[in-house]
């Protein structure tokens, strides 16, 4: 068996965004002899004791590297996210990056593999939408092309029936897949102990002329997906790969902004709000809330617009995003406790059909079905154990 350089070890558990304590914990690797499990851990990774072939299987497991690496001469090159368009605070740290990371190669390597069985199957057929915009054109004109090419119809979006999501977003995903496009919830790596701030990653898009990919952290509001899924569609049609965070202070995640507040709250709706100008912020946020309720969209989202449209300056738009993000997490952890104080709930596959998405859904039942994709890979696709995919593609209409 050959050796394996320590400088993979720590590469892999880094690029998983763990501590040395994290794994050691994980790997079970406990204190033996008089020596600390993270000080045994650190002995592996400086080359000082050979890893066995156990320890290499748990930490195939642990860090989701394949076992092979583990025997590289090197280092992978860190797989590129493409363009980085967050501005992140100072408070996230190199683990948060390395989560990210870690959930991006993942997403790449599945959207490579359905990229790969479309073309073995001659169904490859390339988006003409992909990468066709030129951003000088501006955000008005890119709203129109993209309602127009989905046959997105506000009305519909407001009055749309979904279940067990909102109801816009339900009707929206629905338009973006029926395009070509695959749309899934993820907000964190498997477990909960993994979940990514949304501040460190709202969303992201990989272009792709044959199989391009939307991912959205379903760890935000869920009134908060329908805005994002039409910001990450503005960069596959302006052909970018990248990642998208909270805090919008580009001119590129500025524009994408426009486009998605122009196709789901026109200007011309909220022109007459002009009695909002130097309002008081409970008079501010008491009208934002009638907004965002009636439209089927996140009150941040209509507090963004107002401001863009100069109806709110921008301390007053800074003190009620702050205001909304507080209620929202508020929410979130009272929704947490009720299910931990109510038995059952939705079932695991009804859970992951609603994060995978319809379209990959579909195409992975079918390829199943016409023994193009086996069990095992069609796993790989869906993110799931192998004796989960039958279960999971039968609910699939």
């Amino acid at each position: 068996m050959p050796k394996v350089n320590p400088l993979i070890l720590r590469w892999a558990r880094e690029t998983a965004g763990l501590s040395v304590e994290d794994a050691a914990d994980k790997l079970g690797i406990g204190d033996a002899r008089g020596v600390a499990g993270i000080d045994r851990l650190a002995m592996l990774e400086d080359g000082q004791v050979e890893p066995t072939r156990p320890q290499l299987i748990k930490m195939s497991t642990q860090y989701r590297r394949p076992l092979l690496t583990f025997y590289l001469a090197e280092p992978p090159v860190t797989a590129a996210r493409g363009e980085d368009f967050r501005t992140l605070p100072d408070e996230y740290a190199r683990r948060d990056a390395a989560l990210v990371d870690t959930l991006l190669r993942e997403v790449r390597a599945r959207q490579e593999m359905v990229r790969s069985l479309l073309e073995s199957e001659e169904e490859a057929e390339p988006l003409d939408f992909v990468a066709s915009y030129d951003i000088r054109r501006g955000a008005e004109g890119l709203a129109t092309v993209i309602s127009e090419r989905l046959g997105f119809s506000l009305q519909s979006f407001r009055s749309s029936n979904g279940r067990g999501t909102p109801k816009g977003f339900a009707y929206l995903r629905e338009r973006a897949e029926a395009a070509g496009i695959f749309v899934l919830l993820i907000g964190n790596l498997g477990s909960h102990h993994s979940a990514l701030n949304v501040e460190l990653f709202r969303g992201f898009a990989l272009s792709d002329k044959v199989a391009p990919f939307v991912v959205i952290n379903d760890q935000d509001s869920e009134q908060a997906w329908s805005f994002t899924l039409l910001h990450e569609l503005a960069h596959i049609w302006l052909g970018q790969t990248g990642v998208s965070g909270g805090r919008p202070t580009s001119d590129i995640e500025t524009f994408c902004n426009d486009v998605a507040g122009r196709i789901l709250l026109p200007s011309a709706e909220i022109a007459g709000e002009v009695a909002l100008r130097g309002a008081r912020q409970d008079v501010v946020i008491a009208r934002i809330g009638e907004i965002a309720e009636l439209r089927q969209i996140s009150h941040s989202m209509v507090a963004y617009k107002l401001y863009r449209e100069g109806i709110i300056d921008q301390a007053i738009w800074s003190s009620v995003t702050a205001v909304f993000r507080q209620q929202w997490l508020n929410n979130k952890a009272a929704q947490r406790a009720r299910a931990r104080e109510n038995e059952g709930g939705p079932s695991y596959y009804l859970v992951r059909r609603h994060r995978l998405g319809n379209r990959l859904l579909r195409l992975s039942k079918r390829m199943l079905a016409d023994g193009a994709l086996s069990p095992s890979k069609a796993a790989a696709i869906l993110g799931v154990k192998p004796n989960n995919v039958f279960s999971l593609t039968d609910g699939v209409a």
